[in-house]
């Protein structure tokens, strides 16, 4: 199954992309589902109305859905509010009735995590793609699995449940039932919704595609953008180069306009030499509608459906990007490898904190834990070269296992 994840600066057409992107692979036989928390614009581009509740048919072999944030979230808050009665009960809360629940900010990202999850799971489609939020929102919502399960490891560690035997005791003393295992039970639960969404995204299946128009920063702008989702892991299949105007044009304005968009094309090209650049042409109008989309198809958006997740430094099926290579005979230290196409020196930091390390690109942060053996280990160093972080460890005299 496939998995294209469509993002890239607001204003961009990745709606627009994402739904060519849906058709192409229905027109090629794949059965096609179409995903967005979008509420009007999907709609104007389809031409077809949509719902929340199950997928829409849109053409012979592609679907449709939009994802509705607000019932995701009453539903789980309701669901917790009566998992937590006894605990409301015990406080004297006043439960909330279902009318007056409005979802909180962030809601629309868990829903749509859990969303793709679930329809990766039904088996019932050859092509997901998700028309995902701006670029530099998707890299949060991206990296957000992974940090929330580190946040529920720390505030609530598996191992102190050792004492679960005693809270029986506790509760008859008490009275009342104790609402420390229903928090280990809804830590558990959302720990396992969390690893279900991380190997969705981590599936070798899965990857990113960047929309943007040739303006005079698109370079530059997914330069970093494509560094963060390298951080946490993310590939990036591809660019789509949306809007472009004909060339050769006797108008000295549209010509002035398509040799700006060709200059910024190149640049792109020269940037993204590792993945396919594709270019859309500009209609002339907005895209409304799947005859809309064909054109768009047949101008030269339909290779985007044949782009396969493309395979970076140290990725793929089952393998961690970060690697480490033993240089202990050679040089002395253990060289920690991270693939950060994009990354600039400027803007780069890397800090230690006892057993985990922090990577910072940009406005983009990741903490990894250190595998075992670099736990013995100190930082001795660290350079970026040909788009690649490598991290030196030198061992610890006193940590380091002795020889005989």
């Amino acid at each position: 199954m496939r998995t294209v994840l469509v993002t890239g600066p607001g204003g961009a057409g990745r709606t627009t992309l994402a739904a060519a992107t849906a058709l192409a692979g229905a027109r090629r036989g794949a059965r096609a589902l179409l995903l967005t928390t979008e509420s009007s614009a999907p709609e104007t581009v389809l031409g077809v109305p949509l719902g929340a509740d199950a997928p829409t048919p849109i053409a012979p072999g592609l679907h449709a859905r939009r994802i509705d944030p607000g019932d995701r979230f009453r539903q789980e808050f309701l669901a917790f509010q009566e998992r937590a009665g006894a605990a409301l009960d015990l406080l004297g809360a006043a439960p909330l009735d279902e009318d007056e629940l409005t979802e909180l900010p962030g809601c629309e990202d868990f829903a749509l995590l859990h969303a793709l999850r679930a329809e990766r799971a039904s088996d019932d489609w050859d092509l997901v793609v998700v028309d995902m939020p701006s670029a530099a929102e998707t890299v949060r919502l991206l990296a957000l699995p992974a940090q929330v399960r580190r946040y529920l490891r720390r505030l609530l560690p598996p191992e102190r449940q050792a004492a679960r035997a005693l809270r029986p005791v506790l509760a008859q003393l008490a009275g009342v039932p104790m609402p420390a295992q229903k928090l280990y039970d809804a830590a558990e639960r959302w720990e396992r919704e969390l690893a279900a969404v991380q190997r969705a995204i981590d599936d070798p299946g899965t990857s990113v595609r960047l929309v943007t128009d040739a303006g005079p920063v698109a370079a530059a702008t997914l330069r970093g953008i494509r560094a963060g989702l390298a951080l946490h892991g993310r590939r990036t299949d591809g660019v789509v180069v949306n809007r472009l105007l004909p060339t050769g044009s006797a108008d000295p304005f549209l010509a002035a306009l398509s040799g700006s968009q060709q200059s910024a094309l190149k640049a792109l090209r020269e940037e993204f030499c590792d993945v396919p650049v594709h270019e859309v042409p500009h209609l002339g109008r907005d895209p409304q509608g799947v005859g809309a989309l064909d054109e768009l198809l047949d101008g030269g958006a339909g290779e985007i459906a044949g782009s396969a997740p493309g395979e970076g430094p140290g990725e793929g099926p089952g393998r961690d990007p970060w690697t480490v290579e033993d240089r202990l005979a050679t040089d002395g230290i253990l060289l920690w490898r991270v693939p950060l196409p994009g990354a600039e020196r400027r803007g780069l930091g890397l800090v230690r904190r006892g057993d985990e390390i922090v990577v910072t690109v940009g406005r983009f942060r990741r903490i990894r834990t250190l595998p075992s053996a670099l736990r013995r280990c100190t930082v001795s160093g660290a350079g970026l070269r040909d788009g690649v972080l490598d991290i030196r460890f030198t061992p610890d005299p006193g940590l380091w296992p002795k020889s005989d």
